[in-house]
C-alpha cells in the first residue's frame, strides 16, 4: 500500500504540471486585459500604465510568465491579485469560510439524506416509497440549480417574505439572534445544493444496493441465519459503497471550490463567485490559484478513493 501511494504521488506531479500549463496557456491566450480598468481611467497616463504592465511582467511571453509563476509557487508565493491588489492566498482565505459554510453543510445534508433513502429504496424495490424516492431523485438532478434557486426566492422571499435572498457575508455569529439569522440565510442555498446532490447520490446508492442484494454472499449470509438487517447493513451496504466512494470522494473538492451558479444567485461571496469575477477581470493569479487548488484536490481525493477501496473490500490489494 505504501509503495502504491508513493507511486501515485510521483505520477501526480507531472499531471498537475500539465494541468497548470494548459490552464495558464488558455488564460494567457484568451482575450482580456487585467489592466483594462486603468485604460478606461483618463487620469492614468499611458506611461504609468506601461510601467505597471512592466512591473507585473505582463509584457513577457506567456511561457516566461508561466515559468515565473511556477518558480514562485515552489517558494510558496501564489502572487498578488491584479484587481484586488492583495495576496492571492489572503483573498482565498477571506472567501473560503463562506463556501465551506454553505457548500459543506449542503454536502453533509445530502449524504445523510441520500444514503438511507437509497438503502430503503433498494430493499423495497418498486414500492410506493421507492417510486416516490426515484421521482424525487430524477427531479433533483434534472432541474438546474439556477431554476430551483429562483423558484425558492420567488416563494419564500418575494411571496412569503420569510427568508432573505441576499446572503450577508459580513454577518458574524456572536449570540442566538445572529445564529438564527445565519441559519435563515443558509436555508435556501443549502436546499438548492442538497436537492441536486441528493438526487444523484440516491440513484448511485440504490443501483449499487440492488446489484448486491441478490448476490451469492448475501444469500449465504441469510442461509447462516443472519437477520436481514445485519445482511443489508454489514454485508451488502459495505460492498455497495465501493462505487459510491468515487462519487463521494470526487464531490469533496467542490466543497472547497464552491458552487458557482448558486453563489451567483444568492450573492454569496465565496470561492465560486471569486472565480467568476476573476475570469471577467482577467485576474490570472487568482484564477490559476483556484483552478490549481481544485486540480490538486481532485488528484488527492482520487487517491483517497482508491485507498478506501482496499478498506471496504479486503480482496483489493495494491501490489
Amino acid at each position: 500500500m505504501g509503495r502504491y501511494i508513493l507511486r501515485r504521488l510521483i505520477f501526480a506531479v507531472p499531471t498537475l504540471l500539465g494541468i497548470s500549463l494548459v490552464i495558464f496557456a488558455i488564460l494567457a491566450l484568451a482575450p482580456g486585459d487585467p489592466l483594462a480598468q486603468f485604460a478606461a481611467d483618463p487620469s492614468v497616463p499611458p506611461e504609468a500604465r506601461e510601467q505597471i504592465r512592466e512591473s507585473l511582467g505582463l509584457n513577457d511571453p506567456w511561457y516566461i510568465r508561466y515559468f515565473k509563476w511556477l518558480t514562485a509557487l515552489f517558494r510558496g508565493d501564489w502572487g498578488y491579485s491584479f484587481a484586488s491588489r492583495v495576496p492571492v492566498l489572503d483573498l482565498i482565505a477571506q472567501r473560503l469560510p463562506q463556501t465551506l459554510q454553505v457548500v459543506g453543510v449542503a454536502y453533509l445534508v445530502s449524504i445523510l439524506i441520500a444514503v438511507p433513502i437509497g438503502i430503503i429504496s433498494a430493499v423495497r424495490p418498486y414500492s410506493l416509497f421507492d417510486n416516490l424516492a426515484t421521482t424525487f431523485a430524477f427531479i433533483g438532478f434534472s432541474v438546474p440549480t439556477f431554476f430551483t434557486g429562483l423558484v425558492l426566492i420567488l416563494i419564500f422571499s418575494v411571496r412569503l417574505n420569510a427568508l432573505p435572498f441576499i446572503y450577508d457575508s459580513t454577518l458574524r455569529v456572536t449570540d442566538w439572534e445572529t445564529f438564527v439569522r445565519q441559519v435563515r440565510q443558509m436555508i435556501m442555498p443549502v436546499t438548492v445544493l442538497a436537492l441536486f446532490q441528493t438526487g444523484s447520490l440516491t440513484r448511485f446508492v440504490r443501483a449499487a444496493m440492488m446489484e448486491n442484494l441478490p448476490a451469492d454472499y448475501a444469500r449465504t449470509a441469510r442461509a447462516k441465519g443472519l437477520s436481514e438487517q445485519v445482511v443489508v447493513l454489514r454485508h451488502v451496504f459495505r460492498n455497495s459503497m465501493i462505487p459510491v466512494v468515487t462519487l463521494l470522494a470526487l464531490g469533496v473538492p467542490t466543497i472547497f471550490t464552491g458552487a458557482i451558479v448558486t453563489e451567483q444567485i444568492f450573492r454569496i461571496n465565496g470561492i465560486g463567485e471569486l472565480l467568476i469575477k476573476s475570469i471577467q477581470n482577467s485576474d490570472t493569479p487568482v484564477v490559476m490559484a483556484i483552478t490549481f487548488i481544485f486540480a490538486v484536490l481532485v488528484v488527492f481525493f482520487n487517491l483517497v478513493a482508491d485507498v478506501l477501496y482496499g478498506v471496504l473490500d479486503p480482496r483489493i490489494r495494491y501490489d
